[in-house]
């Protein structure tokens, strides 16, 4: 497991493993985020059997498919409310951990700067400089 700390309470991880439950269970995290498609993963790896994983471990599961190059509105929205809601620190995973990275970071514009957004994707081996100008145009939007 690969875990990368984004915030305090927000990490993301390649691919997890439906064993890695219980070990994230016992180090606090208290919701698991799974961003990655099951059109991506074998049936063992697939949404339900880490959502029976999960919760058979005391995990919220929370299954917020982002498929590559076609994140939504509604992607960063159930991202930032499964974060918002959970009662502790969430891991979020994907094949890498970069679209994990990518809906946090629409989701926080306005609330942290942009600047220390990108400067914790760079410091866990994510490079959204490319994501600036959308970054700071949510920001201008949400009104920080």
């Amino acid at each position: 497991m690969d875990l990368r700390k984004i915030t305090d309470d927000y990490a993301v991880s390649p691919q997890l493993q439906p064993a890695d439950m219980a070990a994230l269970a016992e180090q606090g995290i208290t919701t698991v985020i799974c961003n990655r498609p099951d059109a991506e993963n074998p049936p063992p790896l697939q949404a339900a059997a880490m959502q029976a994983a999960a919760e058979a471990a005391g995990l919220e599961f929370v299954f917020n498919p982002v498929t590559g190059g076609m994140l939504t509105e509604n992607n960063v929205d159930e991202q930032a409310d499964a974060i918002a809601g959970s009662e502790g620190p969430v891991v979020a995973y994907c094949a890498s951990g970069n679209r994990s990275t990518i809906v946090w970071a629409l989701g926080v514009a306005g609330e942290v700067p942009v600047d220390d957004i990108l400067s914790r994707a760079t410091a866990n081996g994510y490079d959204l400089a490319w994501l600036r100008p959308q970054l700071e145009a949510l920001a201008a939007q949400r009104g920080a």
